[in-house]
Parts: C-alpha cells; sequence; structure tokens
C-alpha cells in the first residue's frame, strides 16, 4: 500500500499547471493527504474517478485545508477534531476553530489503521503563534493521536512546520530560535517521539540533504538548501508494516514536494 502526503501550497495552481494530474498518473498513491489545499472542493474540477475525495476547506477563503483522496472508501470521515475530544480543554473553542475552521485536520478509519493528516499552524516570523503551538495544538493534536491508537494503529502525516533535528535542515545555526526550529517546536515534535510514534523516513535514511520544502529565494531548491517538516509517523506496532518511506523532491508544483509511505 502506498501512502502519499502533498502540501500543494494551493490545489487550484497545480493543477492548472498540469502537474497534480501528472503526479498522480506517475506515482498512484493508494491514499493521498494533502494540506495547504487553500480551496473548496467546489472551486476545482478534477477528474479522479479511482478516488474518494474528502476535504476540509478554511472557512476563509484561499486559505489553509486539507484533503485525503483514497482508492478505498474509509469506514469513516472526521473533520477536525469531534466535539467530545475538543471539549476537554480548557482552550476548546481555539482548538476548534484552528482544527476545522482552518480546515487543519482530517481522520479517515479504515479496517486495520487510521489515517490522519495535519497542516501544524505555523509560528510565524514574530513568533506571536509560538505559545500556540506549544501550550495548545501540539499537546492536544498527540492527545489526540493516542486516543485513536487504543483503538487502532495510526498513521499521520502532513506538513508539521518543524525541522525536528539538525538532520532537518540545511542550515541550523542560523536557523536555531527561529520559526520552525524553536526549541519549543522541536520538543512537540519529541513528543511524538517519546510517545512511541516512529518516523518512518529515519528507518531508512539518515543525515542532511534530505529536504521536503525550499525557499523561493536564492534558488534554494536548486542548491538543495532546503527544510524537512513533512512527515509519515505510525504506531510502534506498524514498523514491521512499513517497507520504505521516502522524499520525492523531483516532483515540482508546490514549494514543498511529496512524502510517501509504503506499507505491506
Amino acid at each position: 500500500m502506498q501512502l502519499y502526503s502533498w502540501n500543494v501550497n494551493g490545489i487550484r495552481a497545480v493543477h492548472r499547471k498540469g502537474l497534480f494530474l501528472k503526479f498522480i498518473e506517475a506515482h498512484q498513491p493508494d491514499v493521498l493527504c494533502l494540506q495547504e489545499t487553500k480551496a473548496e472542493r467546489g472551486q476545482i474540477e478534477i477528474e479522479l474517478p479511482d478516488y474518494h475525495e474528502y476535504w476540509n476547506s478554511a472557512v476563509k477563503k484561499g486559505y489553509s485545508g486539507t484533503a485525503i483522496f483514497s482508492k478505498t472508501e474509509p469506514l469513516s470521515v472526521i473533520n477536525g477534531y469531534p466535539a467530545d475530544f475538543a471539549s476537554r480543554f480548557s482552550f476548546a473553542d481555539e482548538l476548534q476553530r484552528d482544527s476545522a475552521e482552518e480546515g487543519r485536520v482530517i481522520t479517515a478509519e479504515y479496517p486495520n489503521f487510521y489515517v490522519v493528516t495535519v497542516y501544524t499552524p505555523n509560528a510565524k516570523d514574530d513568533l506571536s503563534r509560538l505559545s500556540l503551538r506549544f501550550k495548545h495544538w501540539d499537546p492536544a493534536f498527540l492527545a489526540y493521536l493516542q486516543l485513536l491508537d487504543t483503538v487502532k494503529p495510526v498513521i499521520f502525516c502532513g506538513d508539521l512546520n518543524v525541522a525536528h533535528t539538525e538532520m532537518d535542515l540545511a542550515n541550523p545555526k542560523p536557523n536555531r530560535g527561529k520559526k520552525g526550529f524553536t526549541d519549543e517546536e522541536r520538543a512537540g515534535f519529541q513528543k511524538f517521539v517519546d510517545a512511541g510514534f516512529i518516523d518512518t523516513f529515519r528507518l531508512f535514511k539518515q543525515g542532511n540533504g534530505h529536504y521536503s520544502w525550499w525557499s523561493h529565494f536564492a534558488n534554494s531548491r536548486a542548491r538543495n538548501v532546503g527544510w524537512r517538516i513533512d512527515y509519515f509517523l505510525v504506531s510502534a506496532r506498524l514498523r514491521d508494516s512499513v517497507k520504505d518511506a521516502a522524499i520525492h523532491a523531483d516532483v515540482l508544483g508546490s514549494d514543498h514536494c511529496p512524502v510517501s509511505l509504503t506499507l505491506t
């Protein structure tokens, strides 16, 4: 089974260039998770008869949004966090706004696992959203994954907007303390690992040079001066089912490239 995740940074633009269907035809994902779709389903016509489509679009037009395209119809699909889960937090309204109104989370249930795709809030250049990330979003998202994991294994993927270690970006020293590489964001990611979730790419590749996002400035992509901020993580009990994890830097159309996970 092939699962892919891609922050398309505007699906309408990628589709107009012909690059979205080109990617689908070349890779034939069984499950495709998208982030930053910046569109509602009715705003774009994509002919994908082999796929079931599920969209969680932001209320604000042209902003954020996630989607899942799946060859197999899931048993259930949830947009955002379930109300009974969110209500356990003192910041429930804020959590629901970010996950549902900003279209940041979709959960698809399959017979043997859950697939969760996420577009994690950016801390912003001035770090004005860092407190949201560290105190609210990351702990709540982890709690949600752990709750799902009590029922069946979890695969979660998406743009987590953080480089976990110094191996995950080309220039760690000048970026230390900046958005995407603060101690708080990195600690938030580490808590996923400490909870038993496995960063699948690191089962197969170590070292730096493996990136999924590049700035538009200074010809960064051509020089491979990038960041690895797009991930597939799985419950520990799925580890033996993981046969490959890859970054597809040759796929163009966005400032991010797709990442993939192969399961038996």
